[in-house]
């Protein structure tokens, strides 16, 4: 197969190239460039279509043989020049020890749990309870329940991380509303924050990352009452009574008219900030709810989205690098002034 010799060439090409990266900023890019989704290891998964079924076991087991030496090549490389950067720091600084020391500091929330706080408080307002449930979930839960199909794209390997038995890193928080409700008599009225996971990683998307998902279930709900919801939400959220704020007609296998949301910027541009619909009758069905006496609507949005936006954050990492002088300005943030 000409296939298996270029994935040696490819090979050998990533392992060169890494070696040659002289800082972790560099590093970064390069491996978004390698193994990212517009990289050329998700082109060669793309290319097993075109692979006949008699090499395809080979060729796959070939690629991901590939994709995992080089991300063991990009762990090694940085610890390198982490190394490299802490020696370098440790030699060229010197300490004068009969300085008076500093002073402890107090610490102050993450900008994200203050996000989350506010959020937490807006919806509480709004007669929202709050649900929790597990991160490693089952298909049926992450997947089937919330009318995904077997054939979907969001369950490609690229998209989400599979562990023992099928299961899965939960790909958003919805699987928590069909815990919650599936034995729950409507009226419900909840939201599900919390942690979660896909295969993606640069400057606004993080393998993990924080979500935020709505729902309410009662008799003679309409769009008219999700609109309200969401609208309140975000001027409130944003401090903003004259937010302008449009509704895109979108598509979500679970919900069914669907929409995606915008908000107008200060410096007038449209911002996609969440998406939302009316709760599909197959969801509905599954979370054990009468369709004929009760229907809904579901929202979800990305804390930490919400979080750069309230704050100005343009680089996504930041809010994940711990770095003391990033951290430090919100200090005194953890009020939620709603």
């Amino acid at each position: 197969m000409n296939e298996l010799n270029d994935l040696d060439i490819i090979l050998q090409d990533a392992l060169k190239l890494v070696t040659s990266v002289t800082s972790i900023n560099e590093l970064d890019l390069t491996k978004t460039s390698t193994l990212g989704k517009s990289g050329k290891i998700n082109a060669l998964m793309q290319n097993l279509k075109n692979i006949s079924n008699n090499d395809k076991k080979t060729y796959g087991a070939k690629i991901n043989h590939l994709k995992t030496t080089i991300e063991n090549a990009f762990l090694s490389r940085r610890e390198e020049l982490s190394s490299y950067a802490l020696t370098k720091k440790i030699t060229e600084e010197t300490i004068d020890v009969t300085l008076d020391g500093n002073h402890n500091k107090l610490g102050s929330l993450h900008p994200v749990s203050i996000t989350l706080n506010r959020m937490l408080n807006i919806f509480g307002q709004m007669g929202f309870d709050i649900a929790d449930g597990p991160e490693i979930e089952t298909d049926y839960y992450n997947f089937k329940a919330l009318n995904i199909p077997d054939n979907h794209p969001a369950r490609a390997m690229q998209d989400t991380f599979y562990t023992e038995n099928n299961n899965v890193l939960r790909t958003h928080t919805s699987p928590i509303q069909i815990r919650y409700t599936e034995n729950k008599t409507p009226p419900i009225k909840v939201i599900a924050p919390g942690r979660v996971y896909r295969v993606d990683m640069d400057a606004t998307h993080s393998p993990m990352f924080h979500q935020l998902e709505g729902l309410w279930i009662d008799k003679n709900i309409s769009f008219a009452n999700l609109k309200g919801v969401i609208v309140e939400f975000l001027r409130k959220f944003f401090n903003k009574e004259d937010l302008q704020i449009r509704f895109r007609a979108s598509f979500f296998p679970f919900t069914e008219p669907s929409a995606e949301v915008d908000i107008l910027s200060n410096d007038n541009k449209w911002l996609e900030v969440l998406g939302c619909g009316m709760v599909h009758p197959e969801v509905l069905k599954n979370m054990n709810i009468d369709v004929n006496e009760y229907n809904g609507f579901a929202f979800g949005m990305g804390i930490d989205r919400f979080t750069m936006l309230r704050y100005d954050i343009q680089d996504l990492r930041l809010m994940f690098e711990n770095d003391i002088d990033f951290l430090n300005q919100f200090s005194g943030k953890n009020e939620v002034d709603i």
